[in-house]
């Protein structure tokens, strides 16, 4: 029951992320399409400033439950992926570096523009493909030890579920420079997102047809087949959101989108949580990669106590910021 909890429970950290991170990517991503020079730039890097850092608490938060929750799970991946997940730190700390720099560093405003987007870039990007190689499994010895190379990272199948992901934090950040940008800026935002929610289709196609393949058992699981469904009906009424210029519900079901694609993962992932490629009795589950129930136990009462003033600060802090800016002010 424990094990189940914690799994679901980290999963909602990492989705939680996903999608409050996801615009703050998806804006680094999209500022050299959506803005301009001078006044549009500053009033599109504006609409991240006041979250960013809050937005992080959600993955600090999920890497910290795992690591208590998953002991050995957590030092498989971040052992067997280490490069990866160093060149995704590094990335992470200068984005946060390059947004405040290039308030202050007027001169190399510019250098700062384009570390910003790289910083964007590389975790947007390999968020997806270290999660689609934990689904799809790498090669562990009987110590839990990743035996790999980086190209075994690099297969077909991660690669398709890293750009799916990608195309997932460019249409956040569309929706969500829509939802808080005005004028031409906003409209900006409205018709990129309305183009890249139109090639959805062709991004879920291939990891879905991998999907049955390597795993032909998926066909008998009911809840990835669910949330996928559910996805498609999601995207079905995104499109129509954007078309009327529906802007909080635009924003609110690219949300959504985001969270089923979350589910669809972690239905058909359950109860691994990093596959064997060779022997699969050495894959690490939710049964055989856990902490003692005690440690499970205190962990959920902890989590009780702190995860609501997460969500509480969250809350206010985008109730504060309510509205479209304008400038470095907010428009209420």
């Amino acid at each position: 029951m424990w094990e189940i909890t914690w799994f679901i429970l980290i999963g909602v950290f990492f989705a939680g992320y996903s999608v409050l991170d996801g615009f703050d990517l998806g804006i680094g991503l999209l500022w050299p399409l959506l803005s301009r020079e001078g006044e549009e730039r500053d009033l599109l890097f504006s609409t991240v400033e006041p979250f960013w850092d809050g937005n992080e608490v959600w993955l600090i938060t999920g890497g910290a439950a795992l690591f208590a929750a998953f002991p050995h799970a957590y030092a498989t991946v971040f052992s067997g992926f280490y490069l990866v997940l160093m060149v995704l730190l590094f990335a992470l700390i200068f984005r946060a570096v390059s947004l405040e720099f290039r308030r202050y560093d007027a001169r190399r405003r510019s250098f700062w523009e384009k570390t910003f987007w790289l910083g964007s870039f590389l975790p947007a990007l390999l968020f997806g493909v270290a999660l689609g190689n934990v689904v799809q499994g790498v090669p562990l010895d009987e110590g839990m030890n990743y035996v790999g190379s980086l190209l075994t990272l690099l297969r077909p199948y991660p690669l398709t579920v890293g750009l799916l992901g990608l195309l997932l934090f460019l249409i956040q950040g569309a929706t969500y420079a829509q939802l808080k940008c005005p004028g031409e800026l906003g409209r900006r935002g409205q018709r990129l997102a309305l183009a890249l929610v139109r090639l959805f289709p062709l991004f879920l196609l291939p990891p879905l047809l991998l999907s049955l393949t390597a795993f032909p058992w998926a066909k008998e699981k009911v809840l990835p087949w669910l949330f996928t469904l559910l996805s498609g009906g999601t995207w079905l009424l995104l499109l129509k959101a954007l078309k009327r210029r529906k802007e909080g519900i635009s924003f609110l079901l690219s949300s959504l989108l985001f969270l089923e694609m979350w589910g669809t993962v972690g239905s058909l992932h359950f109860p691994y949580l990093v596959r064997s490629t060779g022997d699969s009795s050495l894959s690490l589950t939710v049964w055989n990669a856990a902490s003692q129930e005690p440690t499970l136990r205190i962990m959920f009462l902890i989590a009780l106590l702190g995860m609501p003033l997460v969500i509480v600060y969250t809350l206010w802090a985008y109730r504060v910021f309510l509205g479209k800016f304008q400038g470095t002010k907010k428009n209420h």
